[in-house]
């Protein structure tokens, strides 16, 4: 049975909204996206890459796997996230699309939590999920997560969606490690408690 890892970047007050680029999402008028750039270091990428190697497939909703397909696929093989990236398969949790042209993607269908239960018990290794905040708040509720990343960023925006947006109940989670860059960001991994 394979375990699911969400992997997170949030400000201080846990928004998650388009960390990458000033366009990536602008719904509700969100005026700061790229605010994630100021605190990239080696840490912060000698994390990221480490999190690749028990990766054995990727989980996106529909928004995140749309910018992702956008990009990833485009960069040369020489980059080792987009080499992984592009080999690795993807499983994407959409009603709406149905033809996916990321290499090595495929849609999954019906409910998120059956589909995402049945992923889980077919294979090895490790999901990892990134961004993806709509599909996060369903497979919180319904415990199917078991490890989480959260890289926390000394930053404060007071407006944007947010990772942990209104639990149904509350989510009890165990500190396994912690980890500084030297940019502040707080590299946090937890399970449930």
């Amino acid at each position: 049975m394979r375990t699911l890892s969400i992997v997170e970047f949030v400000t201080l007050d846990g928004v998650m909204q388009s960390l990458g680029s000033p366009d990536e999402d602008r719904e509700g008028g969100f005026d700061y996206g790229g605010w994630a750039a100021p605190y990239g270091d080696p840490i912060l990428g000698q994390r990221a890459g480490s999190s690749m190697q028990g990766t054995t497939a990727y989980l996106f909703g529909r928004r995140t796997y749309e910018h992702m397909a956008a990009h990833w696929p485009y960069e040369p093989d020489t980059d080792p996230i987009a080499n992984h990236l592009n080999s690795t398969p993807k499983y994407i949790v959409t009603g709406t699309l149905t033809e996916l042209e990321w290499a090595g993607a495929e849609v999954l269908a019906g409910d998120p939590v059956e589909a995402v239960t049945g992923l889980k018990a077919g294979g090895e290794g490790n999901i990892t999920m990134l961004g993806s905040g709509v599909l996060a708040q369903t497979l919180f509720g319904a415990g199917l997560i078991d490890h989480y990343h959260v890289f926390v960023h000394p930053l404060v925006l007071g407006t944007g969606k947010r990772l942990f947006r209104e639990p149904a109940a509350p989510l009890p989670l165990r500190l396994v490690d912690c980890e500084t860059t030297s940019t502040g960001v707080l590299l946090a991994h937890y399970e449930p408690a």
